[in-house]
């Protein structure tokens, strides 16, 4: 019994906790970044594309297929 107490006490001293959710914050921040950068760039590239292709016009007499 003495033995888990033992680990207990010191898995709860121990720094390796507090550095790991540390870590997970940092990561869904930039994730949540990604995301938004991602999310607008997307948004930007749909409307350039579509200004692009209906800017064009189709040749004259061609057929389409």
């Amino acid at each position: 019994m003495r033995g888990l107490t033992k680990s207990v006490v010191s898995f709860l001293k121990a720094e390796d906790g507090p550095t790991a959710v540390e870590y997970a914050v940092m990561l869904a921040l930039i994730i949540v970044v990604c995301i938004a950068a991602i999310t607008t760039l997307g948004s930007n590239a749909n409307s350039t594309f579509s200004f692009v292709g209906s800017s064009i016009q189709p040749p004259a007499g061609g057929t389409t297929t």
